[in-house]
């Protein structure tokens, strides 16, 4: 009997600590929740990197798997380097070379003074002569009444000039090309035969002068007027070419200077 008194005093004192606890929890009330702002949160700690087991000589294990690919310890293969030029591409067509990823060279504009225009003309010539001036690269078409249309035009290279007096023997647009044998040579990598069209250097007409090889015709490189640059043919810019093919006919007199 002596022994459960100071059990039961226990248990009943036990009792009443916890309705004095309850009573004081519900006089308070519920506790508000804490509100920490953004410039109130505590800075974390920066990042701990462990030595790799081959520096620090740990051996291998789950610190060595960290540092690796998870594939037998080694370590991932490096990423190829940024290229600037690479997020500017647009997604490679198969059907286009990687030359057209670039934009072309900038060519040079085509000097006024080798515009289409009306001249003075106080030669010789009769009204539908064309005379070319080769050192002066200028094509003139004799108008009569002390006038002519004047051209600019690209004549042959040092060794490829010629001067004399030829005849328009034909005429054609949109004419094929045909390297003779004594280009071949000096370039072998050109096609042997080119159908007419924009990319043929022919360009857009062509006028035969007599029987030799020479012609006056187009060019698909407009930036060459105004120098000396083919194999004796008199080129001119294809807008150009189109206006004289119609105001000359076969037969018409070409003297060359």
């Amino acid at each position: 009997m002596f022994r459960k008194i100071p059990l039961a005093l226990l248990a009943g004192a036990s009792s009443l600590v916890s309705l004095h606890t309850a009573s004081a929890i519900e006089a308070s009330g519920p506790a508000e929740p804490r509100v920490v702002y953004a410039d109130q949160m505590p800075e974390r700690p920066a990042p701990v990197r462990m030595a790799s087991a081959e520096r620090s000589g740990m051996g291998g294990g789950f610190i060595e798997f960290l540092f690796s690919d998870g594939q037998s310890g080694r370590r991932p293969p490096p990423q190829p380097a940024y290229d600037p030029r690479r997020a500017l591409l647009p997604p490679m067509d198969p059907q286009q070379s990687m030359r057209q990823d670039y934009a072309e060279p900038a060519r040079p504009s085509l000097d006024p003074k080798y515009e289409k225009q009306t001249v003075e003309y106080h030669g010789r010539e009769g009204a539908g002569t064309i005379v070319i001036d080769t050192p002066n690269k200028f094509l003139f078409l004799v108008q009569g009444d002390g006038r002519a249309l004047r051209y600019g035009i690209g004549v042959g290279r040092p060794g490829f000039t010629w001067s004399g007096v030829k005849t328009i023997s034909a005429k054609k647009e949109w004419p094929a090309w045909t390297p003779p044998p004594e280009m071949l040579a000096r370039r072998p990598d050109l096609p042997r035969h080119m159908e007419g069209g924009p990319q043929n250097p022919l360009g857009a007409r062509a006028m035969y002068l007599g029987s030799s090889l020479y012609r006056i015709h187009g060019s698909n490189e407009p930036w060459t007027i105004g120098t000396n640059v083919s194999s004796g043919c008199i080129r001119m810019r294809n807008e150009d070419v189109i206006d004289l093919y119609g105001r000359v006919n076969v037969g018409a007199k070409v003297v060359v200077l």
